[in-house]
């Protein structure tokens, strides 16, 4: 699984990278983290306000920070 985290590596990004590792850890998954923050590959995405989620390439979360608990489904249905 790849978690993609896009923004441009402010404090609420790195919450939202904190938050996506503490959910997909505790439903034991494999995965890995690829930080975007070239903000024409953002808007190419479809993220307008970051920071935001993306999970296998598909836009889960735009634009809010999100606690590992609102991640896990997302994670599940990936």
């Amino acid at each position: 699984m790849k978690i993609q985290i896009l923004g441009s590596g402010c404090a609420k990004c790195n919450q939202l990278k904190e938050s996506a590792e503490t959910a997909v850890r505790a439903l034991g998954f494999e995965y890995e983290i690829e930080k975007i923050t070239d903000f024409r590959e953002i808007a190419r995405m479809g993220a307008l306000v970051t920071p935001a989620l993306a999970i296998d390439g598909r836009l889960k979360l735009v634009g809010r920070v999100a606690s590992p608990e609102e991640i896990k489904p997302l994670l599940k249905q990936s």
